[in-house]
């Protein structure tokens, strides 16, 4: 399985991004484009089932780290490797099972846990509607937004979301996965149990509005990644690259740097 990505950057240490549930390595961007401008390589990818990279049959975290670790080994180093919520889930596994590929470890805004949601998550509703819109009668951008507005209130979640809308020709198809996604998402929910430890440097970036990261993981996170510190960001939530861009990339570039500075 070959995965969608982009590079930006021509010299430096490398940096790989991984996005989150539903989302593209295009939401990573503008992050990445920042680091770029700071003397890095970044490559963002597209995950199975996302974007333009193969839906493959099944969706666990195993398959999901097992198509990065392919990718990574055609480098001739080892990455700093920076996950969001189920990429960060994706990053955390690889480090744990291929150390030698990972340099350094940013995980943004998720704990190496399973969220267990009590009847129908947020995840559950936004697949439930996505899967229940009529791509047919939809026209524009627009129509598609006001179709996912009857269940989903934010116009940034909608926003989001919608980017996984493209046009067919003269119709629209989605570019994930979603009945694949939806059947899987018990066990994007949960994660893997692992009798390993990532004994490199590891940065957990966490939003302070976010439910994601709390002080009760901070044990099952320093158990795995002993030498980890977690920094929590005041006042946003679950996106801290969008939310506070330009302090996520300061704390990136500079935890790359420590990590460079260390070897």
């Amino acid at each position: 399985m070959t995965l969608f990505s982009r590079t930006v950057g021509t010299t430096g240490p490398r940096v790989v991004m991984l996005h989150g549930l539903l989302g593209q390595g295009r939401n990573l961007a503008t992050a990445a484009q920042a680091l770029a401008e700071r003397g890095h390589v970044v490559t963002t990818y597209d995950l199975p089932a996302h974007g333009r990279s193969p839906w493959p049959q099944r969706l666990t975290y195993d398959v999901l780290a097992g198509a990065v670790a392919a990718e990574l080994e055609a480098l001739d180093s080892p990455v700093v490797l920076l996950g969001h919520s189920m990429g960060g889930k994706t990053a955390m596994l690889l480090a744990l099972r291929r150390p030698e590929l990972v340099r350094g470890l940013v995980v943004v805004d998720i704990a190496p846990v399973s969220y267990e949601a009590a009847g129908e998550s947020e995840h559950d509703r936004h697949l439930r509607t996505m899967r229940a819109m009529d791509l047919t009668a939809v026209r524009s951008r627009a129509d598609a937004d006001a179709l996912l507005a009857t269940e989903v209130h934010s116009d940034r979640v909608r926003g989001f979301l919608l980017q996984n809308l493209a046009r067919d020709g003269e119709a629209w198809r989605w570019r994930a996965d979603l009945d694949l996604l939806a059947r899987d998402l018990p066990g994007i929910a949960d994660f893997p149990d692992v009798d390993t430890t990532y004994d490199g440097p590891a940065l957990f970036l966490a939003g302070g509005d976010s439910g994601y990261v709390t002080d009760a993981h901070r044990d099952r996170i320093l158990e795995l990644f002993p030498q980890s510190r977690v920094v929590r960001f005041k006042g946003v939530g679950h996106w801290v690259h969008s939310e506070l861009p330009d302090l996520f990339v300061d704390a990136v570039a500079a935890f790359v740097q420590r990590v460079v500075g260390q070897e």
